[in-house]
Order: C-alpha cells, then sequence, then structure tokens
C-alpha cells in the first residue's frame, strides 16, 4: 500500500463510505479509507432480514455496553455498533427516517450557518432514489435506493386504523412536507437486498485506482506536527502502520469511534487525558461530551399468527425455509422484510410544536435487542423518545486503542424524559390493545395494566434501552461555544487539515432514526471539500 495519499478517511461507515466515493470522484485527488471491520459479504448483511442475526451477537457488530445506568435502576445498555464495510448501515434496520425540519433549523440557529432545514434538503435529494415518491422533496438520481414495504405482515393495517382512530393521522410520505402522522416505513432497500451506505457508494467504485481501502484496520491515533494533522497511526494484524494526508484527514468513526480517536491522539479534556497518560496536544473540553441517544420502550403481546409474524415455532420455521429458497431464487419474499414495517410520530403534547414521539411497529416478538429467545410469535411496539433531555458522556478506560469506552447516556437522569416515555407507551399500549387487534391479540409478554403509570415506570426502568442512535460527541457549535469540537465546516477547532464528518457532529439529536441525516452530513461535506479543490 503506497504511504501517502490526498485525504485519509477513518472509518467506512454511512459517512466514510460517502466521503471515499464522492473525494474519489475527481481522478487527481487520492483517497484512503480505513476500517475496522471487514468486508460486507455476509448474507446476514444483504438478506434484509439477516439484521435479527446481527443485532444480538458480535457479528459484524462492536456489540458496546454503557456504564451502569441509575434511570434503567443499574443495569448496563447495550449498544450495537457496525464493525464492517458501511458500518451500522450494514447492520441497522433500514428505515429511512431524516427527523424533522424544526431540527435542522435548529441547528442553524444554534450559531451553525448553512445547517437549516433549505440547506441541507439538497443533500439529502441528492443522496436518494426513491422509488414511490417523486416531488420537491425527494430524489430520483442518489445512490441510496429508498423503497417502500414489500412483503410486509396484513397485522401492520390494524396498527395504521389504530392510529387513525386516536387522532393520529395516515401520512405515507413522513420525509416530505410534515412528519407527523402514521405510515408504512419507506426502507433503504434495492430488489430485495439491503442498500447500505457500503453497497449504495462503496462497492460500485472499489476498482478506482486512487481509492485504497484497507479493513481489519484498527486506529490507534492521528499524528501530529504541532497543530496540523499529518498522518494516521493505524494496525492490521497486530503490523502497525503510518498513513500520510497531504491535504487532510477525515474521521468517521461514529459518535463513539471519532472521539475515541482524538482522545488517543491528544486532543481532548486536558484533565481526562492527563488521567490516562495521554499528552495533551490540544486541550479541547467538548470531546466526548454531548452523547444524546434515543431512549426507547417495547411491549410485545402473543399471537398465534405464524403467517404473518416472524417467531420461534415448527410453523414458522417451515415457513422461513421456503422464504430463504424465495429470496435465494428471485430476492423477494418474506426475508425481504426488515421486520419494523409501520410506525407513527405524533406529539405527547398537543401545545408542541412538532412531534415529540416515535413508535416502531416491529412483526415480531422484541425481547432485550433479540438476546433473549421466546418460544412462538407474536407483534411488538418500539416507542421513542425523540429528543431527550438527558445528555452523557464518552469516555475512555485507557490509552489502550482496542479497550472499550466508557460510554454513560445517562438515560433517563431528566424526569422530562421519563414523562414523555410514559406519555408515549400508554398511546402504544391503547393501540395494541385496541379493537382493532381484538382477533389476533394473545397475552402480553411482560404484563402492565393500561393506565398504572407507577407499574408502567415500573417496566421502563426494567427493560427499556437505546433505539440505536448514539450522536453529539464531537458537537458542532461556534467558536465561543465552549462545548464545540467542530465549526460549521465540521474542521476540528485549534488543529489544522483535521475534520469529523460522522453522527458525532450533531449538536442536537435529531427527530428520528440517524442513518439518512447521516448520509446527508456527508454529502454536503464532501460537496463543499470539492468546491474548495
Amino acid at each position: 500500500m503506497q504511504q501517502e495519499f490526498d485525504y485519509v478517511i477513518v472509518g467506512a461507515g454511512s459517512a466514510g463510505c460517502v466521503m471515499a466515493a464522492r473525494l474519489s470522484e475527481d481522478k487527481n485527488i487520492s483517497v484512503c479509507l480505513l476500517e475496522a471491520g471487514g468486508k460486507d459479504s455476509s448474507v446476514f448483511i444483504h438478506a434484509p432480514v439477516g439484521v435479527v442475526a446481527m443485532m444480538p451477537t458480535k457479528l459484524n457488530n462492536w456489540a458496546f455496553e454503557t456504564v451502569p445506568q441509575a434511570g434503567l435502576n443499574g443495569r448496563k445498555g447495550y449498544q450495537p455498533r457496525g464493525k464492517v464495510l458501511g458500518g451500522s448501515s450494514s447492520t441497522n434496520a433500514m428505515l429511512y427516517v431524516r427527523g424533522n425540519k424544526w431540527d435542522y433549523d435548529h441547528w442553524a440557529a444554534l450559531g451553525n450557518p448553512g445547517w437549516s432545514y433549505q440547506d441541507v434538503l439538497p443533500f439529502f435529494k441528492k443522496a436518494e432514489h426513491n422509488e414511490h415518491f417523486d416531488d420537491e422533496y425527494h430524489g430520483q438520481d442518489g445512490p441510496l435506493n429508498v423503497s417502500d414495504a414489500s412483503d410486509a405482515s396484513e397485522l401492520n393495517l390494524p396498527f395504521l386504523a389504530a392510529c387513525e382512530a386516536l387522532g393520529i393521522p395516515r401520512n405515507d410520505d413522513y420525509n416530505g412536507a410534515r412528519q407527523e402522522g402514521c405510515f408504512m416505513y419507506q426502507r433503504t432497500v434495492v430488489n430485495g437486498e439491503r442498500c447500505s451506505a457500503a453497497k449504495a457508494y462503496l462497492t460500485p467504485v472499489l476498482d478506482r485506482p486512487n481509492l485504497s481501502v484497507v479493513t481489519h484496520a484498527y486506529t490507534e491515533k492521528i499524528l501530529l506536527e504541532g497543530k496540523k494533522a499529518v498522518a494516521v497511526q493505524f494496525s492490521v494484524k497486530g503490523q502497525q502502520q503510518t498513513v500520510k494526508a497531504k491535504k487532510e484527514i477525515i474521521l468517521s468513526g461514529g459518535a463513539f469511534g471519532s472521539p475515541q480517536i482524538l482522545m488517543l491522539s491528544g486532543i481532548g479534556p486536558a484533565e481526562h487525558l492527563q488521567q490516562h497518560g495521554i499528552g495533551v496536544l490540544h486541550d479541547l473540553p467538548g470531546v466526548g461530551q454531548n452523547l444524546q441517544d434515543h431512549i426507547d420502550y417495547v411491549q410485545t403481546y402473543k399471537v398465534a399468527a405464524s403467517e404473518e409474524t416472524f417467531g420461534v415455532s415448527l410453523r414458522g420455521g417451515k415457513n422461513i425455509l421456503g422464504a430463504m429458497r424465495q429470496w435465494k431464487k428471485s430476492r423477494t419474499g418474506k426475508i425481504t422484510s426488515t421486520l419494523a414495517e409501520s410506525g407513527a410520530f405524533f406529539k405527547s403534547n398537543d401545545a408542541l410544536e412538532v412531534p415529540d414521539v416515535q413508535l416502531v411497529w416491529v412483526a415480531a416478538i422484541v425481547d432485550d435487542h433479540a438476546r433473549k429467545l421466546n418460544l412462538g410469535h407474536g407483534i411488538s411496539c418500539h416507542t421513542t423518545v425523540l429528543r431527550p433531555r438527558s445528555i452523557g458522556e464518552v469516555k475512555l478506560h485507557s490509552n489502550n486503542p482496542l479497550d472499550p469506552l466508557c460510554i454513560d447516556p445517562k438515560f433517563l437522569d431528566r424526569d422530562e424524559d421519563m414523562q414523555v416515555l410514559l406519555d408515549g407507551a400508554e398511546v402504544m399500549q391503547k393501540i395494541l390493545e385496541s379493537e382493532f387487534y381484538d382477533e389476533v391479540r394473545g397475552k402480553m409478554l411482560y404484563p402492565v395494566k393500561l393506565g398504572d403509570r407507577k407499574a408502567l415506570e415500573r417496566d421502563i426502568r426494567n427493560r427499556a434501552d437505546t433505539q440505536y442512535h448514539p450522536v453529539g460527541t464531537c458537537k458542532m457549535g461556534s467558536q465561543d461555544d465552549p462545548g464545540a469540537v467542530v465549526d460549521a465546516e465540521l474542521k476540528v477547532y485549534g488543529i489544522e487539515a483535521l475534520r469529523v464528518v460522522d453522527a458525532s457532529i450533531m449538536p442536537t439529536l435529531v427527530g428520528g432514526n440517524t442513518n439518512a441525516p447521516t448520509i446527508m452530513i456527508a454529502e454536503k461535506m464532501a460537496a463543499m471539500i470539492g468546491a474548495a479543490h
């Protein structure tokens, strides 16, 4: 491998794949992309329903844990993150959700020019090839394929009917003119296969002579000359290597990886670095702070409908074997389901400007991130607090790059989050216990009587956890914001030739899933860098 490139990108996740593909469009620019995981060749990645095999295991998955969470009765939370080309876009549930217009206008109002909704919409559209919607909100020419649910369960229909009966209107395009309503989720799926950032952006361009992709590359630190980032030190199979960057180093390690690498490099809160024997090259207090994540609570009901759900039974097993043969032959059938199929956005309080609760209906039993296996079949629904007030942090355990991080989301640290989750969960329970499900609904997996908020709160503290959307740990902000790590061009304050481009730069968590916004961030930055050079 050559030892010098114009750009070195650390992390081949949702942002890194976009950056590598877009920057290398210019034949005069050389790009090196480093990824700690392996190639995205697993059938569990490409078969949409394979998410259920990766989520609870270390298959293409870092499978991080949080520190014990006081708000969760001292439990450690689970933080699955993609460890493979495509990052978490290769292991997620493939829901295409942008968040709310308000989120981006809020970013701009916080002192980040160029990040309002009108500023970012062109980059959502640039990324997207939407099979269904063709209007001012959607793109048709982008690499990221967005399609409607295929082979979805008939049991989505009572969910939608119950939502409408409760006053949550039908809104098929929650990424369009307005977000509020109930709908079938659109997914990043193409021709019956997952459309990850790797599949959309990276795979088609791997033969470019100016692009070098190195897998199983564990980044150890960024090397500085004075206050300029000049190289990345990494190891492959224990062999230490260095690659130099002539123009810039771009960190795309995600909300955990990017602050970790900055701190290991001597860039971060001085006192914390000194505690771990790391020389302070640049005191930047915001690194690892401002961690925000969606707290999520699931309720499940048993059903007998093995044809319409995924589950552990003789009949269900037979159905899946048949579906696997169908998918292998024609890329159609139940294997193309993302399991998470319908959903809703609504306000827990009518006085709110925008929805603060998200529902995700699943055609299966969901118990502890699929780490607890239950016999039989069921239907589940996630309730998510979209803009949590609780803010946590990411810290180092040691100066060893291979040591796991100290991840502390501080879930339910603020009582406001519990109140929103209680309100949202009551709506979710009304939906699943409505007359529309009377013919199929069986016993509740973890029984809570509707209206008993004390029992509901106990169950939430016993079982709630992440919806897999950590952001904010390299916060974008103005120069006078003491917690800001990068400016509005995502350049690291105080360090030359170094940017962070991933979900860690989000100043606040968006009201929705984070994969599409992360791809948008990378599209915007690639265009900005390309224009500059």
